[in-house]
């Protein structure tokens, strides 16, 4: 089996406000921490009533003071909304602080609407277009220091100068994404939670074509699916109903907190919307340990996948940590650990 990972959302529920949400992330790190889980990431999204952490980078010191040995990083920092040098700086105090525990990864979108994209964005240099590429070139370059002669930037230091970037991943959903993670040497997540491309091929790809680099010398592939496991498929279906509503809602720009079972049951879904909920499970593994082994190995295998990243979106918190537990078994992370 591969190692297993866990992305976190910080979900805000119905009944869950976000700091409470934020609180949660810590003490789901932890357990992650006791059952052996490689890395746990957290996201960055703005302006989202189901989403309570717009700042991975503060979540990540939180989470690395209060675990031991799990690796703590950024799924991801979008490139877009930051200048370059401050994404250096603050992630090199942080694997200045955790040494060895600490993962970058970077995302191409804002992550958030129009408004509010603009909003994080209004005192950078106005450009047009896609800028990831120049962002990503300039965030190396504080890492390589190999600017062009006479560039102003050659007086300026990323602070602490003497610790390196942590590793770097790319994280997609697309075939662009995972061209770029093989043509630049860098590690490569992808998104198959909520991407409409196929995970095989891009993961599959990333490997048949990565061009070994200071970065990285060979193709470390992550596939990040979305799973909820309990003990019985009964029970893990009645948890995925609140996901099921949650999507149908997000497909129509309604980004609410998460709903409870109760809630998503009673929900009087039209014939349309089962169908858009019965094409959503595609991306969704819901079930008994057994049962969700069953459905992601074939997925697994054929991507090659070197880690499977996890994100588990359910109404209570003890629920999500029970999740863990179980898959954390069926994967023999607790023996490992």
């Amino acid at each position: 089996m591969p190692p297993l990972s866990i992305l976190d959302l910080s979900v805000v529920t119905s009944a869950t406000k976000p700091a409470t949400a934020l609180r949660n992330s810590i003490d789901l790190a932890r357990h992650a921490d006791r059952l052996g889980y490689v890395r746990y990431w957290l996201a960055e999204h703005h302006n989202l009533s189901s989403v309570a952490s717009p700042s991975p980078d503060l979540m990540i010191g939180q989470i690395a003071a209060v675990t031991e040995r799990i690796r703590v990083g950024s799924g991801g920092v979008m490139l877009p909304n930051h200048a370059p040098l401050v994404v250096a700086e603050r992630f090199k105090m942080l694997e200045a602080l955790f040494p060895g525990r600490i993962d970058l990864g970077l995302g191409r979108a804002p992550g958030t609407d129009r408004a509010t994209s603009y909003a994080l964005r209004q005192r950078l240099l106005d450009r047009d277009g896609d800028d990831f590429l120049e962002r990503l070139q300039e965030l190396m370059l504080w890492e390589t220091r190999e600017f062009p002669a006479g560039h102003p930037f050659n007086n300026v230091v990323a602070m602490p100068d003497d610790t390196p970037l942590p590793p770097i991943w790319l994280l997609g959903s697309s075939d662009y994404s995972a061209q770029l993670s093989a043509q630049v040497g860098m590690g490569f997540a992808f998104a198959h939670h909520f991407a409409s491309y196929d995970a095989v091929e891009a993961l599959t790809h990333y490997r048949r074509h990565f061009q070994p680099s200071r970065w990285c010398a060979t193709p470390r592939g992550i596939l990040a699916i979305a799973v909820i496991v309990a003990d019985t498929d009964e029970e893990a279906e009645r948890l995925a109903s609140s996901a099921d509503l949650n999507r149908l809602r997000r497909d129509r720009g309604q980004y609410l907190p998460l709903p409870s079972p109760e809630e998503a049951l009673a929900y009087p879904y039209t014939e349309n919307e089962r169908a858009a909920v019965t094409r959503n499970r595609s991306r969704l593994f819901v079930g008994s340990p057994a049962t969700v082994l069953h459905k992601i190995q074939p997925l697994m295998s054929a991507s090659e996948a070197d880690e499977v990243m996890v994100i588990t979106a359910v109404f209570d918190h003890e629920a999500r940590k029970r999740s863990y537990s179980l898959l954390a078994d069926a994967f023999g992370l607790a023996k490992a650990a």
